[in-house]
């Protein structure tokens, strides 16, 4: 059976067939103001060009920017309903003390305080008080919420009083979504809180948007199963996008990072994937991006779920250019109307396609406009590209030895064939890398814990972590025979009483049936 890879960006919409290892064709189609729509052309233009009938299509990776839009342009998100468990203590800072006024208005900016929470090594800081939660579930019931996040006091450490408190409230809003804090954060209360409250506003959207896709398979005539890509290179089940929509942030660059990896045959590079508006640089440690090891800014908002270490600057191939000293590349950009606004095409904006087509490193329009600014201009204006992607490289660089760096992506034409002392590589099938990477798509389980080990050894901490994150690998549609570990690390925490210590474990498996 074939699979379809499908990566909406913000200029356009790609789509891959693959056979096995093999990609049959790849396609590109403009991105829509919707991308629902989009995505649905991306997928008739694939199947057409291709003449591969639906029936033998056996699943289909969408990598989509639906959730991150939402966050961006405050739109789209549910009012949410925060409630921590953590009196007496941590009262000081309430939820979302830290967020843009804009979006916890977006969000509704509720919340209460309950007795709760846990210590370090997990013991209570007080107890649950079932009738105060039922007193909060009334409270909002009559506010006509119905997404809550529920965060506790170091719950990564013990998840009891959250499981426990939802099933309480669960009681007196049986239509309620629930979003757990120990379920998506790492350690620190605020960011994990954040992560959760975020999640759960995108629950609604999330349920929303799998049904889109699943009418969009079937406008195509699919009837396959259909994953969504998340940000450490894997697949998510459509019940569990509907379910942790947060982690579908960062998927594009993610899905750009491991198709580069599988067209070069490379397992450390530093990526480098130029768009139409952006360009994303990430690294990749045995064919996966690096994750980010402190807390991440979405949307304004600090959070600490697992992301992709990747820097983003405003360079893609629609990036306007103003050529008179001081040339200046970006940030603006023509985006996806490139075929209407951009000289080459017959419009008025000169843009860094046109300047790559004046210098005939690229055969498309027409590239009379920018060869009337003269070839020492145009030389010019790409020193100035070659330098903004000199010092992203050099800043996401992960290790001082001569890497390569792989370049992708419709507009990694402006990329030369070194950047400083490192080579460049470019694999057949570039432009639609992202698309790969969707296709490609494994199912991953991570565990981030602190585990005291006064009780049990060191080993069976870690044993205890692996059933753990397969278990999560399983229930996001793993193969439970195809898991293996990917990534661990332990470290002794000597702050702490209690042998503690810190546990981050991820395992991958092959995607089921």
């Amino acid at each position: 059976m074939y699979r379809i890879g499908i990566d909406v960006g913000g200029t356009n919409t790609d789509a891959v067939i693959m056979d096995g290892e093999k990609l049959v064709l790849g396609v590109k189609s403009p991105t829509t103001e919707d991308v629902t729509s989009g995505i649905v052309s991306s997928l008739a233009k694939v199947l057409e060009e291709s003449g591969i009938k639906a029936g033998q299509i056996g699943a289909v990776m969408i990598g989509t920017t639906h959730f991150t839009n939402a966050v961006v342009e405050r739109r789209k998100m549910s009012k949410t309903a925060a409630v921590r468990l953590c009196l007496p203590a941590a009262e000081c800072l309430p939820p979302m003390v830290d967020w843009p006024d804009d979006i916890r208005e977006t969000v509704g900016g509720h919340y209460w305080l309950a007795k709760g929470g846990n210590e370090f090594d997990g013991r209570e800081i007080s107890a649950l008080d079932e009738d105060e939660l039922r007193g909060i579930a009334d409270e909002i019931g009559k506010q006509g919420i119905d997404s809550i996040a529920i965060c506790s006091v170091f719950s990564p450490v013990n998840s009891e009083m959250e499981d426990k408190a939802r099933t309480v409230l669960a009681e007196r809003l049986p239509q309620a979504n629930f979003t757990l804090s120990s379920e998506i954060g790492r350690l620190g209360i605020l960011e994990r809180e954040n992560a959760a409250i975020m999640n759960a506003s995108l629950r609604q959207l999330s349920a929303e948007t799998v049904k889109a896709f699943s009418a969009a398979l079937a406008s195509a005539g699919l009837s396959c199963p259909c994953y969504i890509t998340q940000n450490d290179g894997t697949l998510m089940s459509a019940d569990f996008v509907r379910a942790y929509p947060v982690l579908t942030f960062a998927s594009g660059p993610t899905n750009s990072m491991r198709g580069a990896s599988f067209l070069t045959g490379e397992q450390v590079a530093v990526v480098v994937d130029v768009g139409g508006t952006s360009t994303d640089v990430g690294a990749i440690i045995k064919g996966f991006p690096r994750q980010a090891s402190t807390s991440v800014d979405i949307g304004g908002v600090r959070t600490n779920f697992r992301m992709p270490d990747v820097f983003s600057i405003a360079l893609g191939g629609g990036s306007i250019v103003q050529p008179d000293d001081p040339i200046t590349v970006g940030p603006k950009s023509v985006g996806f109307r490139i075929h209407t606004e951009g000289k080459l095409f017959g419009g008025n904006t000169l843009t860094t396609s046109d300047v790559a087509v004046g210098l005939g490193i690229a055969d498309f329009g027409d590239p009379a406009p920018a060869r009337a600014l003269g070839e020492d201009r145009l030389n010019a204006i790409r020193d100035v590209i070659d330098e903004m992607i000199l010092n992203a490289v050099e800043r996401m660089r992960v290790s001082p030895d001569k890497i390569p760096v792989l370049a992708v992506g419709g507009g990694s034409i402006l990329v030369r064939d070194h950047i400083g002392e490192l080579p460049v590589i470019k694999p057949e099938n570039f432009a639609v890398a992202n698309a790969v990477g969707a296709a490609i798509g494994q199912i991953s389980g991570e565990v981030d814990r602190i585990f005291s080990l006064e009780k049990i050894s060191r080993e069976e901490a870690l044993e205890d972590a692996r059933k753990e994150a397969t278990q999560k690998a399983i229930a996001a549609g793993a193969k439970p025979d195809s898991i293996e570990v990917l990534d661990q690390e332990d470290v002794p925490l000597a702050y702490l009483p209690g042998s503690a210590t810190r546990i981050r474990l991820k395992v991958v498996g092959d995607l089921d049936g």
